[in-house]
């Protein structure tokens, strides 16, 4: 299989050249245009999950061999979960190279942060397969680096901070509640309160996940009632 003059320069972004052409295709195929003959990036996604878990633990206890695993494991949550992978998607161009079904790319599939991070995901399981885990590694590696330097930042959770100072006063859950939502399905923006027992609130709004604007909640939360990280 011969590769367009855009995959070959997304492959260079890589840094991976590909034996077998056929995996980062598959690998950029989302199910919505898959076909007896044109397989998905479905199972790709699955193996890549798991070779960029362990590929960033392993960094992550090379950086710092003195971390308890209660401290190393937020850090993994923060470099693994779908946001961080569609981040680096987008870092790379992968959203242009996606082969949508006509559905998907109408309502803005190249720019959404699921399928963004389930290709990154497959991406690397073609890395992988293509060329071991050594070419896996050293690509996810180079695309993480600054990342994985700044794991122990980027772990800290202000929705869980929050819950942890409440308990710790007496109080339930803290609750969320979306006041506003606009925008197209594929770009929503929210408006989002934060309440404690105590009716005190704080809200945050803005383009993104509805997870995310949560996070941003909490966080105007903490700096409300003076708790840093």
């Amino acid at each position: 299989m011969k590769l367009s003059a855009e995959l070959r320069a997304f492959q260079a972004r890589l840094g991976h050249d590909f034996a077998d052409p056929a995996l980062l295709v598959r690998a950029l195929t989302h199910s919505s245009l898959s076909s007896p003959t044109r397989p998905d990036n479905q199972r790709l996604e699955f193996l890549g999950d798991r070779v960029l878990g362990l590929t960033i633990a392993e960094a992550l206890l090379r950086q710092d061999r003195g971390a308890s695993e209660g401290q190393l494991a937020p850090r993994l949550n923060a470099l693994v979960r779908g946001e961080t992978c569609a981040e680096i998607a987008r870092q790379i161009g992968l959203g242009e190279m996606l082969k949508l079904g006509r559905s998907e790319m109408m309502t803005g599939g190249r720019r959404k942060d699921a399928l963004l991070g389930d290709a990154m995901e497959a991406v690397i399981a073609a890395v992988y397969l293509d060329g071991g885990f050594a070419a896996a590694r050293a690509m996810i590696l180079r695309l993480w680096g600054d990342r994985i330097a700044g794991a122990e930042a980027a772990s800290f959770n202000p929705k869980t901070a929050l819950q942890e100072w409440a308990q710790a006063q007496g109080m339930g859950l803290p609750r969320y509640h979306v006041a506003e939502r606009s925008g197209p399905d594929h770009a929503p923006s929210f408006r989002i309160v934060v309440i404690l027992d105590d009716a005190r609130s704080a809200e945050a709004s803005g383009a993104g996940t509805k997870r995310s604007i949560e996070q941003a909640a909490a966080q105007a939360m903490l700096d409300k009632i003076g708790v840093t990280q």
